[in-house]
């Protein structure tokens, strides 16, 4: 029996899996929502390092007067 040449997967490289949302042309829109909470999570932990190192600096001015 001569080899099957109708299986041709795998052939010509791989696709991207697209999703629904990308299918139906909406997926540059949705990178740049992505992007957009990106930029809104990192500002955020920007703002609670800020914080939190300012309240590691006056933790220890609020102890010294407690020890004289």
């Amino acid at each position: 029996m001569a080899k099957s040449r109708n299986n041709l997967l795998g052939v010509g490289g791989q696709r991207k899996k697209l999703s629904r949302a990308e299918q139906q042309g909406a997926g540059p829109a949705r990178d740049n929502d992505r992007k957009a909470a990106e930029d809104r999570k990192q500002e955020l932990v920007r703002k609670m390092r800020e914080r939190a190192a300012g309240t590691a600096e006056s933790a220890p001015a609020q102890d010294a007067p407690a020890e004289s």
